[in-house]
């Protein structure tokens, strides 16, 4: 499923309909309240993105806490099928102002606005019927599949908001920029929350690499596996979320500025997360890891500056021959 295809940005549409305004003022308290890093992160945009971007987020948040809930697995495959036929009704255009659900009345008015490619809804809804499904991966590759549906995609449908700066080098591979991003993000969720995972009975690491560092059993109390080498498997975790990071950030000098540091933003704090769990692996065992206010307000600052950007392309530049 994908979205209205666009040639290029729609011409601006009309200020928004009081019950359009009224959906998006629902959808930004939903990400407000329930996602504090991605919240921090949007401040930086002008309105109508951080109104377009809060809408995604609240309809992927709605799909995860199916997936998070307490259902039976039946009941849980019923309402990720309702909510997939319900981006269906966007996609198509069927969704009134006057609707009852604000989630979806804000995102058809963000697709409007916006050349939002909503087909990565569509893999998000896939990603956690793998979860529902109780999928473990093996290797890598089997989890990247699943960082790409429920993160990667996420980076996709973000740049659409975005958009690239005209002439901007390399622009052709923004998207892929977007989703690697996405997966770094993704996996450094997975470092974060490995205990809070284990006690929901979901593993995500590869297989291999449990086994490989001694912690195939899993992670059942606040201290590793007796014998096994769990820094030596955080160590290893972090320097593949780093390559991403590396790889992903070379899509900051395409943005404009606000965007730019919107993305500065959120991937600088959780690249500061991905520093604190290497610095003392057992952490993430003993409960979440997190980042003070005023450490988040230096990596935003930062990003407003353009720093991020800027070393970036320096970087960028000096890889190309």
């Amino acid at each position: 499923m994908e979205g209205p295809a666009h040639a290029s940005a729609p011409s601006a549409p009309s200020a928004p309909s009081a019950p359009v305004v009224a959906a998006y003022s629902y959808c930004e308290a939903v990400t407000g309240a329930q996602a504090r890093n991605f919240a921090y992160g949007i401040r930086l945009l002008p309105a109508d993105k951080r109104q377009a971007m809060s809408a995604l987020y609240a309809f992927s948040r709605r799909v995860d806490d199916i997936g998070d809930g307490t259902l039976p697995a039946d009941a849980k495959f019923a309402r990720l099928e309702e909510t997939r036929a319900l981006l269906g009704r966007v996609v198509e255009g069927a969704v009134d102002e006057d609707d009852t659900d604000p989630v979806a009345v804000a995102l058809a008015d963000a697709a409007r606005r916006f050349p939002i490619p909503l087909g990565g809804l569509d893999e998000l809804i896939d990603g956690v019927l793998m979860d529902v499904r109780g999928e473990r991966y093996e290797t890598w590759d089997d989890l990247r599949v699943y960082c790409r549906c429920v993160a990667g995609a996420i980076g996709r449908l973000s740049l659409g908001v975005f958009g690239t700066t005209p002439g901007a080098p390399d622009a052709a591979r923004a998207g892929e920029y977007a989703d690697t991003l996405g997966l770094a993000l993704q996996l450094t969720n997975i470092l974060r929350d490995v205990r809070e995972d284990a006690g929901n009975g979901r593993t995500y690491l590869p297989a291999e690499d449990l086994a490989k560092f001694g912690c195939a059993d899993g992670f059942h109390d606040d201290r590793a596996p007796a014998g096994s080498d769990f820094a030596g498997l955080i160590h290893h975790e972090v320097r593949r979320a780093r390559a991403l990071f590396v790889e992903g950030y070379r899509l900051l000098p395409m943005l404009d500025r606000r965007s730019g540091a919107c993305v500065a933003a959120m991937a600088g704090i959780y690249r500061r997360l991905l520093d604190r769990i290497e610095r003392e692996p057992e952490a993430v065992l003993r409960g979440r890891v997190s980042l003070p206010p005023h450490e988040k307000a230096y990596v935003a600052v930062r990003g407003l500056s353009g720093l991020d950007a800027r070393h970036i392309s320096r970087q960028s530049t000096r890889r190309r021959p």
